[in-house]
């Protein structure tokens, strides 16, 4: 995953971000009022703020997802129904009947997957926030901003910059065009043993003190519990790892070599037991799919753990908090769902749909209907008219121009109110047509007779 600016720029999410990144400042800028400056409280408290945020989403999707497991037998009752009936009759009949069954529940197809498509790009804009700190928080902007601006005139500096990022395997592209923000990136993303490294450029020597007391501040920001949040678990470890077995090791180390180990694991251990605390799967649900969700629980958590242990601290700090947050709302969910009276909720569906069709057959005008004749309907079915009734009662389609289906039929019927290239004048055409033949075949019926006779 690589930087290339200071703020996300990829479409939609960039707008999201934008919104989640005012929000994170102002926490960041709170805390700094009352003596706290810490990226790492900053996180935790915007985590749990987002998941407050996506709670009445969440729930809605499991509720739904409870609905749809209850109706689950019936639709397979009508699926079974249909089983290897592929005529387009067949198929629409069971289409008709499933979302019958739907209305009679209230419960939309679509129900638990709209709120996952709205949740997703704000999961989704968390991570630009948490990868680019500086482009949303001003006052660690402000820690980087100078230093860069006096980089950025260094003569080879963009030279200088690439190797060292190679050199050093560093997920950061500064690209073509240099620019400030790109420095920004760059100096943000240094971690603690990289620092001593840019040190000592001899090209940067009239910097390097200010590029110490940057360094120092940038720690002491990004310092969380002893650790540094902007390495990742996989460094901690590593560098842990070798000062215990060269026998030089410090507490500091230590400590960082154990939070490394902990942190991929608690990120795969609470994923795990979000899942497990999910309603599972019956029996009864179609076996492909219970096997799909069942190993889907299995790797997703390993895939967390494996990200947190490659990326920085800070984004296994927001996955451990978010796992602890969903299990939270995990439990309230099971106890709130849990109460619901399936059959209840039918019942006040049916009688949503009985006032919504009390509302919709008061407010339709209507007439008293009346049989049509047999040439009026033919001409009606030749215009492409369509008869709408509601119950016993004729509404008219034609705004009050016919007031009942005879009248409907001389609407069509009556040329002097035809547009001459309408539907309408060319079934009339045809209709005259029909009535000139008919009649011209009478009169050569007529005069055969009256041959016949003569003769």
């Amino acid at each position: 995953m690589y930087i290339f600016l200071s703020q996300s720029s990829i479409p939609i999410l960039k707008y999201v971000a934008l919104v989640l990144g005012w929000l994170m400042n102002g926490i960041f800028e709170f805390l700094v009022s009352i003596g706290i400056t810490n990226i790492g409280i900053a996180l935790i408290i915007f985590t749990c703020i987002v998941y407050l945020i996506l709670t009445p989403i969440q729930y809605k999707t499991q509720k739904s997802s409870k609905m749809m497991a209850a109706l689950n037998p019936e639709i397979q009752k009508i699926q079974k129904k249909y089983a290897g009936k592929k005529d387009q009759y067949s198929m629409q009949k069971m289409q008709e009947e499933t979302q019958a069954l739907y209305r009679q529940y209230g419960v939309s197809m679509t129900g638990s997957c709209l709120p996952l498509l709205i949740q997703l790009p704000l999961l989704l804009s968390v991570y630009q926030v948490v990868l680019y700190i500086p482009g949303y928080i001003n006052k660690v902007r402000i820690i980087f901003e100078g230093l860069a601006q006096k980089l950025f005139y260094v003569d080879g500096i963009q030279t200088l910059l690439t190797n060292f990022i190679s050199d050093n395997s560093m997920k950061v592209k500064i690209g073509d065009a240099l620019s400030v923000n790109n420095i920004i990136d760059f100096l943000y993303a240094l971690k603690p043993g990289q620092w001593l490294k840019f040190q000592q450029i001899g090209e940067l020597a009239p910097l390097q003190s200010e590029m110490v007391a940057v360094a120092n501040t940038s720690e002491k920001v990004n310092f969380f519990l002893g650790i540094n949040i902007s390495e990742s678990p996989w460094d901690a470890i590593k560098s842990g790892f070798t000062a215990i077995t060269g026998g030089n090791a410090t507490g500091l180390l230590v400590l960082g070599f154990f939070i490394g180990i902990a942190i991929p694991v608690l990120a795969w251990f609470t994923q795990w037991l979000n899942y497990k605390l999910m309603p599972q799967q019956t029996q009864n649900s179609e076996g492909g799919m219970m096997s799909s969700m069942n190993t889907m629980n299995t790797i997703m958590p390993v895939i967390s753990a494996f990200f947190c242990l490659t990326l920085s601290m800070g984004i296994g700090i927001y996955w451990i908090v978010g796992g602890v947050m969903r299990c939270a709302q995990q439990v309230f969910f099971n106890r709130k769902i849990g109460k619901i009276d399936i059959e209840l909720l039918r019942e006040k569906a049916l009688q949503n749909q009985k006032a919504q069709q009390a509302r919709i057959s008061t407010s339709k005008p209507s007439s008293s209907s009346s049989s049509p004749s047999s040439s009026g309907g033919s001409v009606a079915r030749s215009a492409g008219s369509v008869q709408r009734k509601s119950g016993s009662v004729y509404t008219d389609p034609h705004g009050g121009k016919a007031k009942s289906i005879q009248g409907t039929e001389k609407y069509y019927t009556d040329s002097s109110t035809v547009h001459a290239n309408s539907i309408t004048a060319k079934a009339n055409m045809v209709r005259a047509l029909d009535d000139k033949n008919s009649k011209k075949s009478g009169k050569n019926k007529n005069n055969s007779g009256k041959n016949g006779k003569t003769e």
